[in-house]
């Protein structure tokens, strides 16, 4: 694993992080959707720093499950990309387990992910079916929609659906349909 430092994005880091998004989609709408979130109040921004060059970057902002019980607040995780060249080498592991870590001192009961069905799980993450959670988009495969689950007592009994802040919709052109 390489050395890097785990920090809060800056300012200053914002070309750097537009840039490690477009080089790993290879295309510009994960780094449209991090331009559209980087303001949220509720957003935790943090990038991968190699002495002083940014190479990964992983962005939690807040999503609600609704239910009919009421609505439970977490965070959404992503999006996360870490710069082609420095893949694989547990960049994006770094950031994921620095992020969760603290997330948990702030006391969030759930962190939701849509993404990689052989990397999260290592973090904690399971299908959020399990827990009666559905996703808002329709046709999202049971097993890329997880859930890492810090406060059982916090989720709602009998589930819900779960929505993410409307800027991934639009970053996307799916406006959505929910709250979040």
């Amino acid at each position: 694993m390489r050395t890097v430092r785990v920090r809060r994005e800056a300012e200053a880091d914002h070309d750097a992080v537009r840039a490690i998004y477009a080089a790993a989609f290879d295309q510009p709408t994960e780094g449209a959707i991090v331009d559209a979130l980087r303001g949220s109040a509720e957003a935790i921004s943090l990038v991968a720093d190699e002495g002083g060059r940014i190479i990964g970057h992983i962005l939690f902002t807040a999503v609600s499950i609704d239910s009919l019980s009421g609505r439970s607040a977490g965070l959404a995780l992503g999006p996360m990309a870490v710069a082609p060249e420095f893949q694989d080498q547990g960049v994006g592991s770094a950031l994921v387990r620095d992020g969760l870590a603290r997330i948990k001192k702030l006391g969030c009961p759930f962190v939701l992910v849509l993404g990689h069905a052989s990397f999260y799980p290592r973090f904690g993450f399971v299908p959020a079916s399990r827990f009666g959670i559905d996703a808002q988009w329709e046709n999202v495969p049971d097993e890329v929609f997880m859930i890492a689950v810090l406060d059982r007592t916090a989720l709602p009994a009998g589930g819900g659906v779960a929505y993410y802040r409307r800027e991934f919709g639009e970053a996307t052109g799916d406006d959505g349909s929910g709250p979040a």
